[in-house]
């Protein structure tokens, strides 16, 4: 398979970024997208030229870093998948594909596909952690927990920090990550101890670092590759006033 490729460069946050042309030849249908731009980089290099930077760690959709805009789309055209699980059969022959790295204030390019999510970090260091005494690991029936609960804590606790939803919002929302944090940790015991003051302080960071509100338009939902439910929006919102009622 043949693509020409689309590629924003740019040398780091304070230089203009512009798009360059690429050309790539012969790629497998089951060469994944990370593995077609280690191709790509491979060429370059022998060609003298520098490479295009873009962030990758596990490759197994876990860790959240390759975080890249492929036809407008977060993450690439698969259902909850990362872009490193998405695979160049997925693209037809001979297509033209662009590529860009997260269109987020919240999120400056540091250079290339390369952004800092950063913000994410700050977020949860204003509290997604529980910091009370929980002792050792207790038996696995001396705390009670209702299946439907675990199952939903789980649920939000999938989230990876990649920031798809930030970068799909119109608004750079970071509601459905904080929520994720917030829920995961407010259907279990252990998290309720410290529930209000999370839920504020959480909160609080995200509006100090800029991101945006929730208008509800589920496109955070829509392109979250761990399918992370916009209800545990509302959970946060319950969480936060219930917080404020306290006060």
């Amino acid at each position: 398979m043949n693509f020409t490729l689309k590629i924003w460069r740019q040398k780091d946050a304070k230089s203009k970024g512009a798009f360059e042309t690429y050309k790539v030849k012969d790629i497998s249908a089951d060469t994944s997208f990370l593995e077609m731009l280690d191709i790509l980089n491979n060429d370059l290099v022998h060609e003298g030229k520098e490479p295009v930077a873009f962030d990758h760690d596990c490759r197994e959709g876990i860790c959240g870093m390759c975080s890249l805009h492929i036809d407008g789309l977060a993450h690439g055209p698969g259902q909850a998948a990362t872009t490193c699980q998405i695979y160049m059969r997925k693209f037809q022959d001979g297509a033209t594909i662009t590529i860009e790295p997260w269109r987020s204030a919240a999120f400056p390019v540091i250079k290339d596909l390369v952004v800092n999510r950063g913000a994410y970090d700050q977020i949860l260091q204003a509290g997604g952690y529980v910091s009370v005494r929980t002792n050792s690991v207790p038996d696995a029936n001396a705390i009670p927990i209702a299946k439907a609960d675990a199952d939903e804590s789980m649920d939000a606790a999938a989230c990876i920090g990649c920031g798809a939803c930030a970068a799909t919002c119109k608004n750079g929302s970071a509601m459905l990550f904080v929520a994720a944090r917030v829920s995961s940790l407010a259907k279990l015991p252990q998290g309720r101890v410290e529930g209000a003051r999370r839920a504020k302080a959480m909160v609080a960071k995200m509006d100090e670092l800029g991101f945006g509100n929730c208008t509800n338009t589920g496109a955070c939902q829509a392109e979250c590759p761990k399918g992370i439910s916009i209800a545990h929006i509302a959970r946060l919102n319950r969480e936060f006033l219930a917080a404020k009622i306290q006060d």
